[in-house]
């Protein structure tokens, strides 16, 4: 196993060439995910494999991880494992898109060269929740006791009513 993968690679050539990646990718480096996170720390476990069937240049393996998210009731830390296979068929255009098998997602290469990064990421994307949380319920946990001396403390205030003036106004007959 890889402790660096390459950054750019020709999954094209790789095809051809039945090549494998095994290796880690950080997580600080999958910057659109970022915003989904709590943590940037960990990697991500990636096992590729390029190959041909027939015609069609394919990508399969797999990817691990556990990620920190946040989660959408509390805001504090979910730890979220991911375990994902990965089946693309490596394609030039939407034609070539669209006639692929239904077991595969496409993976647009124009130039030659992309970004691994950016297929691992896409991929991470694609499998997290919408709305991250906890699996028990992370906000009917009890009140510590200094939030609950407060609580019990404070004083509702008295609601003041908006037409007090004008009360005020018709018993003095000043209208």
């Amino acid at each position: 196993m890889l402790a660096r993968l390459p950054e750019f690679i020709d999954p094209l050539h790789l095809a051809d060439k039945r090549g494998e990646l095994k290796g880690q990718i950080p997580v600080s480096s999958l910057d659109r995910l970022a915003d989904l996170l709590f943590s940037d720390t960990g990697t991500v476990a990636v096992d590729l494999f390029f190959g041909r069937e027939g015609r069609l240049a394919k990508v399969e393996g797999h990817i691990e991880t556990v990620l920190e998210l946040k989660c959408q009731n509390c805001l504090q830390v979910v730890e979220w494992p991911v375990k994902s296979s990965i089946k693309l068929g490596i394609v030039t255009s939407i034609d070539q898109a669209d006639r692929l098998p239904e077991d595969y997602e496409p993976l647009l290469v124009d130039e030659g060269k992309v970004l691994l990064k950016n297929i691992i990421e896409d991929e991470l994307l694609l499998i997290l929740p919408t709305f991250p949380k906890h699996q028990h319920d992370c906000l009917g946990q009890k009140p510590s006791n200094k939030q609950a001396d407060f609580l019990l403390n404070e004083q509702p205030s008295p609601a003041e009513n908006p037409f007090s003036i004008l009360a005020k106004l018709k018993n003095t007959g000043d209208l």
